[in-house]
């Protein structure tokens, strides 16, 4: 079985720049590459596959995991738990996109007083 290839630094960095924006949200090794958290709460993981892809999972409101399902590639539905979706991170990848999805992330997993200061695009402007 192939190794899961290290997470290009480029990637972990454009990530982490914009994470590391949110109150309290640390980034750290994890069992397969890196992760931002708030607490203890995991906001996001970005791995490399088996299949030599990379990868972010990350939390959305449980209503919304069926759309993304329905959506298909690039997105996935994890089995990282009921309310885990995932990105395939490639050339076509629209970070702005990707950017109100983390935020929306960190909105769920963070302490509301944490939450409270983050500003969030009106859901109606989407």
């Amino acid at each position: 079985m192939p190794d899961r290839p290290a997470v290009p630094r480029e990637m972990v960095s454009r990530l982490g720049a914009l994470l590391a924006t949110f109150p309290e949200c640390v980034e750290e090794d994890a069992w397969t590459g890196v992760r931002w958290r708030v607490g203890q709460s995991t906001v996001a993981h970005v791995f490399g596959g088996e299949d030599q892809l990379f990868r972010i999972v990350f939390r959305t409101e449980p209503g919304e995991v069926m759309a993304f399902e329905r959506l298909g590639p690039p997105y996935f539905k994890s089995s990282w738990g009921e309310n885990v979706v995932g990105l395939l991170l490639d050339d076509t990848t629209d970070w702005e996109e990707l950017g109100e999805l983390l935020t929306d992330s960190y909105c769920l997993q963070a302490p509301q007083h944490l939450a409270e200061q983050v500003p969030r695009p009106d859901l109606a402007d989407r």
